[in-house]
C-alpha cells in the first residue's frame, strides 16, 4: 500500500482537567516568562553568516537595552556547533565598560514547528533552568531565543561509549528525571509519533526518485505496528517521569577543565517513559551514519544502569 494510506485515529490521552496546583504551576511559568525580554524580530535562516551578523546585533542591541548604543564593532557573531534542529550563533559583547560577554542565539530550523512543540517547551524551560540544566534563558524572538552561552565542546558520537562519560551521562539523566514540569503527565510519546506521521504520510518530493521510493512506504502499516507498541506498554506500567527524549552527542556538552556535562535542546521534552528515554540515547550512540555496531553492549549498558540507580556514588 502506498505512502497516501490514512493515518489511524487515535485515543486521547489529555486528562480531563487540571489540577489546582497545576494551574498554579502555569502561571508561576507564565510570570517567569513575562519576565523574559522579548522582540518582535525574526532571522532569516537562510543568510549567510555575513548577510546575518548585522540582524543579529541589531536583535541584542533591541533585546538588551544597555547595548542600544554600542558600535556594532563591539560584537562578533560566529557560528557554533551543537544541536541539529537549530543554528546556532556566539555572539560576543565587549560593553562599554570593558567586559566581555558572550551569549548563544538560538534559531529554530526552517518548518520544526510542524513537529516541536514551542509552547511545551517554554514550560519547561523555568523548571528545567532551576534544575541546573541547559544555559540560562536570557531573551525571546520571533523565531528563536538567546541563552546563556555555555563553555564547554559538543560530544560526538564515539564520546558516548567512553565509561567516564556514560557514568556521568547516567547520573546527569537520573536527575533530569527527577524534575517536575507543569504541564499534561501522560505520556506524550504516542501523541508526537502520530503528529509525525500523519505529516510525514502526506509529502511530496520534486524528485522522481525519491518520491518513488517514498511510495513504497505503508504508514497504515507502520501506525499499526506503534499502535501495537502502544498497547504494550499498558501492561508495563513503566514509570513516568519528564523525559528529554533527544539525548545524542549533539545535546551534550562537557567543559573538560571542569568536568562539568551540560544536557542542551530541550525542545523535544516531554513526559514519557523513563525506559524509552534511556533506550532511545542508547540508539544514539549509532550517530548520524547510522552505524549500529557501536550501539552499546550489554557491559554497556549495565554500567550505564549502576550509576544511574546510584547517581552519588560509583565511577
Amino acid at each position: 500500500m502506498g505512502a497516501e494510506a490514512k493515518i489511524p485515529a487515535m485515543e486521547q490521552e489529555e486528562g480531563a482537567s487540571s489540577s489546582s496546583s497545576e494551574e498554579e504551576e502555569r502561571k508561576m511559568t507564565g510570570s517567569v516568562l513575562s519576565a523574559i525580554p522579548s522582540s518582535p524580530i525574526s532571522l532569516d535562516i537562510s543568510l549567510p553568516l555575513p548577510q546575518m551578523e548585522p540582524h543579529v546585533i541589531d536583535l541584542c542591541k533591541d533585546l538588551f537595552g544597555k547595548w542600544s548604543c554600542l558600535e556594532s564593532s563591539h560584537f562578533t557573531v560566529e557560528k557554533v556547533s551543537g544541536g541539529i534542529t537549530n543554528l546556532l550563533l556566539k555572539v560576543s559583547v565587549k560593553e562599554a565598560t570593558g567586559v566581555d560577554v558572550s551569549l548563544t542565539v538560538r534559531l529554530y530550523g526552517p518548518n520544526t514547528d510542524l513537529v516541536i512543540d514551542r509552547k511545551r517547551e517554554m514550560q519547561a524551560l523555568p523548571h528545567l533552568s532551576a534544575a541546573g540544566f541547559g544555559a540560562e534563558l536570557l531573551g525571546l524572538f520571533e523565531n528563536g531565543m538567546i541563552q546563556s552561552f555555555i563553555n564547554a565542546r559538543t560530544l560526538s558520537p564515539v564520546d558516548m561509549s567512553n565509561p567516564k562519560i556514560a557514568a556521568e551521562i547516567a547520573r546527569q539523566l537520573y536527575k533530569f528525571h527527577q524534575v517536575e514540569v507543569s504541564g499534561p503527565k501522560e505520556p506524550q510519546l504516542w501523541n508526537d509519533i502520530f503528529k509525525f506521521l500523519e505529516k510525514a504520510a502526506v509529502l511530496k518530493f520534486d524528485d522522481d526518485e525519491k518520491q518513488a521510493r517514498y511510495k513504497t512506504i505503508s504508514f497504515t502499516e507502520v501506525c499499526g505496528e506503534v499502535n501495537e507498541l502502544k498497547e504494550l506498554t499498558d501492561f508495563l506500567h513503566a514509570p513516568l517521569v519528564f523525559s528529554h527524549n533527544d539525548l545524542l552527542s549533539g545535546n551534550l556538552m562537557l567543559n573538560e577543565k571542569e568536568e562539568k556535562l551540560y544536557f542542551i535542546d530541550f525542545e523535544y521534552g516531554s513526559y514519557s517513559y523513563r525506559g524509552y528515554d534511556i533506550a532511545n540515547h542508547f540508539n544514539e550512540y549509532a550517530g548520524y551514519e547510522c552505524d549500529y555496531s557501536l550501539y552499546p553492549d550489554k557491559t554497556a549498558q549495565y554500567h550505564f544502569f549502576r550509576n544511574y540507580l546510584q547517581p552519588d556514588g560509583l565511577e
